[in-house]
């Protein structure tokens, strides 16, 4: 990709208006997503930036129709940031989605917030599947460049749709009925998917067939689900085992079930760790899904933790991504 990296992007001197993800309540500098951030934020403070202002979103505050004033809500309230980027000298600005105009693409909030700075950093992979002003207009108004997380997120993820070592397996679960649609989308570089958590039970016919497949050319392979459908069936965890086992490249997207409570554990934990004791390269990406490899201690174990879940399903689908194409040379 014709990207501008950090490194090419003179910032000595200069203001870094730099859009990170702080859509989080753990504000603290172990949450992943805040933690990716912490590589360019030194970059930025060795190479003298003048000042780091900071961008984000946290939430989905409401606005009134009427005069579309900013919509501000405290429980969203990025002020709570500020003292763990002070290390950086870097200053937090309020919740960019306060403004209607952030969500709407406007092109004069855009404006506004170019004028803050003279150059723009896009540290915010999870948030780059949007078409928010700051993910897509802001960076056309300055010179811009990808911070080293984006980076990393663009090498490791392409290398599931560039040449990837097989069988390809995707593992699609968790809660969010959307995801339904990624599953025809990946028919196409997928060898196998692996369908589990909710996900079976929002395929009508299709989660009442025996998780064995009818024929071994089948790539969707979808999962039954317990009783209270809270959790996979332990001959659904050894049928998805085998898959993970043989695998040469595997993608984590969703926990398998409720792996919060002891009792509906076991899909996860079991094929969780089958995916992390293969040879495969193993990626995974979420905020489920990255909780409940940090909940099983198997952080470690994974090749690549993406910082995105939608984004990342969204870069594998189309390989790229709006704010991407926003950053085209």
């Amino acid at each position: 990709m014709d990207l501008l990296k950090l490194t090419d992007l003179d910032v000595t001197g200069k203001r870094v208006l730099l859009r990170l993800d702080l859509d989080t309540d753990n504000i603290q500098l172990t949450d992943h997503r805040l933690q990716s951030s912490v590589e360019t934020l030194d970059y930025l403070k060795e190479k003298n930036a003048s000042e780091i202002i900071i961008f984000a979103h946290k939430g989905r505050p409401t606005h009134e129709a009427s005069d579309g004033k900013p919509a501000f809500n405290e429980s969203l309230s990025l002020k709570p940031f500020q003292p763990l980027f002070d290390k950086w000298g870097a200053r937090v600005e309020e919740n960019l989605r306060f403004d209607s105009g952030e969500e709407s693409n406007d092109l004069e909030f855009a404006k506004k917030l170019a004028s803050m700075g003279d150059v723009f950093v896009n540290e915010a992979f999870a948030s780059s599947h949007r078409s928010h002003a700051s993910i897509v207009s802001l960076p056309k108004l300055l010179p811009s460049a990808i911070g080293f997380r984006f980076v990393g997120e663009i090498e490791n993820l392409s290398r599931v749709f560039e040449n990837p070592k097989r069988p390809l397996v995707f593992l699609i679960s968790g809660l969010k009925e959307d995801k339904i649609t990624y599953i025809k989308t990946f028919e196409n570089m997928a060898d196998r998917i692996l369908v589990g958590g909710r996900l079976p039970d929002f395929l009508g016919d299709a989660a009442l067939e025996s998780v064995r497949m009818k024929d071994d050319k089948d790539k969707v392979i979808v999962g039954n689900l317990i009783m209270d459908k809270e959790d996979i069936t332990l001959n659904t965890v050894e049928v998805f085992d085998k898959e993970v086992k043989s695998a040469g490249t595997i993608v984590v997207s969703g926990p398998l079930g409720k792996y919060e409570e002891e009792g509906h554990r076991m899909g996860t934990e079991k094929v969780f760790k089958a995916v992390t004791a293969s040879s495969a390269f193993k990626i995974a990406g979420g905020g489920d899904t990255e909780k409940a490899i940090a909940a099983l201690d198997l952080s470690n174990e994974f090749d690549w933790i993406s910082v995105g879940g939608g984004a990342m399903l969204e870069f594998l689908s189309k390989k790229t991504l709006p704010g991407i194409e926003a950053l085209q040379k």
